[in-house]
């Protein structure tokens, strides 16, 4: 009998990925013995150290729980070299996220250990956040709520001069254009924007079957759009890659939306940005660190919609993340290649079943 561990959460819960893994896996195996425990994310705060990052837990949690397991199926715990190497018995990891951070892979890799990942879970998600974050911040909304639920009547929004334009017509550019970023054309599309987008990791046909304009300089991207939107991956090359230059490239009186991460962004250069007038507003979902302080500037300005890390949030994408990770655990059992795995060199020497 395969000895599985489960670590949940208060977001992707526990049952949902043992009910899933059953489906996938007592049809090829038979029955599963299942040991699960649930983490404290989102309540608890997601902590970082020197070799893995956006983890919730104890590292001897992992141990305990996961000491005779072949499978460990997973979201945020603590999965680091130290805790490997007490795991004897393990053959294969799923994570349920879209990147393995909370995991040493190189460790992992190292041991034969294959991990499953689920890239583009929540992109439909934060894809359809992103549009109402385009929408509350061009169009007040948020400004409006906060004053009215302090029984403010803000009749100065109506003013010309505080006037917002309509989308219509206007060009929304898109950095990046992966999982979330080319589908937002297609939610774009109906306000008549024009889109362009920036990704030099993308092929051509890709920006033409998502009818978005590619733009092969972001600068002219910068230039040419009133409202720029993020949605690029943390990598060494994009680390802090929107800064005050790229703010003075755009347009006088345009906005930014970020609803990709905090270390993409220099935020003091856009404080500058937004505070000299040089930027119309922005709409900020992440920021560079989570939760910001209380005296953090940027959530003083009054020409800023900010939301704490949600856009990802679905029911739907916990279902598909758990659905991504068992078909592919599911498909290395039998001898198939898995379509998500982290660390791909593992799959030609890792043992299967039986394991």
């Amino acid at each position: 009998m395969l000895h599985i561990a489960i670590f949940g959460d208060l977001f992707v819960r526990a049952a949902i990925l043992e009910e899933t893994l059953r489906r996938h896996l007592e049809p090829l195996v038979g029955p599963l013995h299942c040991a699960a425990m649930e983490l404290g994310y989102p309540d608890e705060p997601a902590q970082h150290n020197a070799e893995i990052r956006e983890f919730v837990g104890r590292p001897e949690d992992v141990i305990a729980l996961a000491a005779d397991a072949e499978i460990i199926l997973s979201h945020m715990p603590p999965i680091t070299e130290a805790v490997l190497a007490r795991l004897s018995g393990l053959r294969v990891i799923g994570c349920t996220r879209t990147e393995a951070v909370n995991i040493n892979v190189a460790a992992a890799t190292a041991r034969g250990i294959p991990v499953m990942i689920a890239p583009g879970r929540n992109a439909r998600a934060v894809a359809e956040f992103c549009v109402g974050l385009i929408v509350a911040e061009t169009r007040n909304l948020a400004r409006g709520h906060a004053a009215l639920a302090q029984g403010i009547w803000r009749s100065d929004l109506y003013r010309f001069d505080r006037a917002p334009r309509e989308l219509h017509g206007q060009t929304v550019g898109l950095i990046g254009f992966g999982h979330i970023g080319s589908l937002m054309p297609e939610l774009l599309r109906p306000f008549g924007v024009r889109v362009l987008a920036y990704d030099p990791y993308v092929a051509d046909a890709v920006f033409i079957a998502r009818g978005a304009e590619r733009v092969f300089d972001m600068d002219i991207l910068l230039a040419e759009s009133d409202i720029v939107s993020l949605h690029a991956r943390v990598t060494p090359e994009t680390r802090g890659f929107i800064g005050e230059r790229q703010f003075r490239r755009m347009k006088r009186g345009a906005y930014f939306i970020n609803t990709a991460r905090g270390p993409l962004v220099d935020y003091d250069a856009l404080y500058r940005a937004l505070t000299d007038g040089h930027l119309a507003g922005a709409g900020l979902e992440t920021f560079a660190q989570e939760p910001p302080t209380p005296d953090s500037p940027l959530l003083r300005l009054p020409n800023v919609t900010l939301t704490p890390h949600i856009a990802g949030c679905s029911q739907q994408s916990v279902y598909q993340a758990a659905e991504m990770v068992c078909t592919d655990i599911a498909a290395w059992i039998v001898g198939r290649t898995p379509v998500n795995c982290a660390n791909p060199a593992t799959l030609a020497t890792a043992l299967r079943w039986p394991l």
